[in-house]
């Protein structure tokens, strides 16, 4: 089992999630997140790309990372493209991207998957040389599995060969299984990139159902869909302690040394998420009796 150390240690610089939407309703970034924190900015399909660089630079002005999703799909051209990342380096000072396919089913340019933004150099042009990529350890409803294999291999060998710094950013999960199986097949097949493990902030497990239905979350959703059964508990609140724990003692004992941090998905609401984040990484949590989670002590939930 886990302890509390690795727990701790598995927190330190962890990333988050936001929308410009979402930001738009924190009052202040440096109030919940320590500084440096990368910050990623989701762009859903139909999002504006003017509030992604404004939601940029004001992560920037407050003293984060801004990281803003780069859609191939949502992108129109290749001058559209070079007139975004501009615009992002020199008015958000953003040198990192997470770089994706994107959710539109119909392209609305050339673009139609990461790995062709990649090769037009406009990003490495533009001052941006940290690239993040998505990982899928329990596939995606939108790619086949063999595909979305070909893809990850197609971009980790395109970083290696230009000698950028690329890392891989997974959706979220429920349990660590189909993590640890995922990351096995990485290094089976050569790919040491750093990886950032997506999880989900405390949510009621309605919210959590609904956002794992939306993504097309893999076997590791069966952990929601089992209490979901229970109407009762449908508005009852899930942290995702177990799911620490046992991702805390994997990273312990992963002589790769690939498991860099993880990535919250505040579905909950991002100041809840940010509080309890902090709140374990500041080491106020005690472990349940039966060794497999643990509850944050009264002081840190107080507060």
């Amino acid at each position: 089992m886990a302890t509390a150390s690795q727990i701790i240690a598995l927190t330190r610089d962890y990333s988050i999630e936001t929308t410009p939407g979402t930001a738009a309703k924190v009052e202040s970034f440096k109030a919940l997140l320590p500084a440096g924190t990368c910050v990623n900015v989701t762009f859903l399909p139909g999002t504006d790309y003017n509030d992604t660089v404004a939601t940029a630079r004001r992560l920037k002005d407050d003293g984060m990372v801004p990281v803003p999703h780069i859609a191939a799909r949502s992108i129109p051209s290749q001058a559209a493209l070079e007139t975004y990342l501009g615009r992002l380096h020199d008015e958000a000072g953003v040198t990192q991207a997470l770089v994706i396919g994107g959710g539109l089913k119909k392209p609305l340019g050339v673009f139609d998957a990461a790995i062709q933004l990649l090769e037009t150099g406009l990003f490495e042009k533009h001052g941006i040389r940290k690239i993040g990529i998505a990982g899928h350890p329990e596939g995606t409803p939108d790619i086949a599995p063999d595909e979305v294999k070909r893809h990850t291999l197609a971009k980790a060998k395109w970083a290696s060969d230009r000698g950028l710094s690329m890392y891989l950013v997974t959706q979220f999960c429920f349990e660590a299984d189909p993590v640890m199986a995922w990351m096995k097949w990485l290094s089976d097949n050569g790919v040491t990139l750093p990886v950032r493990i997506g999880v989900p902030g405390p949510a009621s497990i309605k919210t959590l159902l609904r956002f794992a239905q939306e993504c097309g979350i893999g076997p590791s959703m069966r952990v929601i869909t089992r209490q979901a059964a229970n109407i009762a508990k449908l508005l009852t609140v899930q942290t995702p302690d177990e799911l620490m724990v046992a991702m805390a003692e994997f990273k312990a004992n992963d002589k790769t040394g690939r498991l860099d941090g993880i990535h919250l998905y505040p579905f909950g609401g991002f100041a809840k998420t940010c509080n309890w984040f902090n709140a374990v990484k500041a080491g106020h949590f005690a472990f349940d009796r039966s060794g497999a989670g643990f509850s944050l002590v009264e002081a840190a939930v107080a507060s």
